[in-house]
């Protein structure tokens, strides 16, 4: 929802949270506490919590911050279980997506995990550009392996690397996660990919290949980084997780009947 322009009235949006409750997700990315200048549509976040149901429900929500502030603010509501920070290792898209340096968002990054350990909360950070970036940034695959180094010493046990503009492909999905994973047996890693309509399998069966078991999508793949370089690029699709893991026969456990009608009610939500 947060790149749309038009606001999506806060009713809309807990109406269509609270149906993908019942899904039966892990965990439901729901909201953001960032600056409303900055995302506008996610003001509300709040005010969304607030209507939510979460009597009948395994899934955990989970909201995005971008600095210490906005942990501080998400931790002050039980119902969330986790934080999600976005850590670029491209320094030009850390300083546009969260205004400072890479050296700055090591420091937020250890201030926030504090601040989940002190409210119980737990820490996913999304290693954003994880498969390169537009910018001309320095990146290669020993890279990832290096801020992974760094930052779990900090106690934090999942990361999501993200393939923020699409350039992912089976051969560096492959290398990362079969070398992280192995070296990392105490770290969950998942996979945040964004896709075209042609290369989705081949992203999902690379990453599955290679032991990865956290999947993130949005219902009919909408959403996508403002900085993608063709407007094809979008989330990866959860139908097209769920189709995947139907075929490989591995047990997701979601309820096919609220998935169906999540699944329409994006249509009314989003167009």
């Amino acid at each position: 929802m947060q790149g749309l322009h038009e606001f999506i009235p806060t009713e809309t949006k807990a109406d269509y949270i609270n149906q993908l409750l019942q899904v039966g997700f892990d965990t439901l990315d729901f909201g953001s506490f960032v600056s409303p200048k900055a995302i506008p549509q996610m003001r509300d976040t709040a005010e969304v919590l607030a209507k939510l149901d979460l009597s009948a429900t395994p899934t955990k929500l989970l909201a995005i911050v971008a600095n210490q502030r906005g942990a501080e603010d998400a931790c002050q509501y039980p119902e969330i279980s986790y934080l999600g920070y976005p850590f670029s290792i491209s320094e030009t898209f850390q300083l546009r997506n969260t205004n400072a340096t890479i050296a700055e968002s090591v420091e937020r990054t250890q201030a926030i995990q504090e601040l989940c350990q002190r409210h119980g909360k737990e820490l996913v950070l999304y290693i954003s550009m994880g498969f390169g970036n537009p910018y001309g940034d320095p990146w290669n695959v020993e890279t990832v392996h290096k801020w992974v180094d760094q930052l779990v010493p900090m106690g934090i046990r999942i990361f999501s690397l993200s393939d923020t503009i699409g350039c992912s492909n089976p051969e560096n999905i492959s290398y990362l996660f079969g070398n992280l994973i192995p070296a990392y047996p105490e770290v969950e890693f998942g996979a945040h990919l964004h896709t075209q309509p042609h290369n989705w399998r081949e992203k999902i069966e690379a990453a599955w290949n290679s032991g990865c078991r956290r999947f993130d999508g949005a219902m009919r793949g909408y959403g996508g980084c403002p900085m993608a370089k063709d407007e094809l690029t979008g989330n990866m699709a959860t139908e097209n997780l769920v189709f995947f893991f139907d075929e490989v026969h591995a047990e997701h456990g979601l309820n096919r009947q609220a998935f169906g009608r999540s699944m329409a009610m994006a249509l009314e939500v989003f167009e």
